[in-house]
């Protein structure tokens, strides 16, 4: 986390990390994926310096989270999948579809 964050940053800045953890991404993605999230909202929210184009006019992470979450009508995305195989090794998965990663994993 960058020097002068606040305690809320903080704190939701552990809570996405745990969550990626939880979700099977390496300690070292999960911080990425969690600072690349706090720092997107604090630019957002004008609390950093300097802020890029697309963080400030993409959609929040938090409405994109959401659309992207496991719950949908159609499950986990194929990225989701394509993870998950290459975690567990599965051969073949690069040519594999959605559909093919779901068997492959049994889903």
């Amino acid at each position: 986390m960058p020097r002068g964050s606040s305690p809320k940053r903080e704190r939701q800045y552990e809570h996405i990390k745990e969550s990626a953890e939880q979700r099977g991404e390496s300690t070292k993605r999960a911080e990425e994926i969690a600072a690349r999230t706090v720092n997107k909202e604090r630019a957002r929210s004008g609390e950093s310096k300097t802020a890029s184009r697309s963080s400030l006019e993409d959609m929040s992470s938090s409405k994109r989270g959401g659309q992207r979450s496991h719950s949908g009508s159609q499950g986990p995305t194929k990225d989701q999948l394509y993870n998950e195989a290459k975690q567990r090794n599965i051969e073949g998965r690069s040519k594999m579809d959605k559909a093919e990663l779901k068997r492959a994993l049994g889903h």
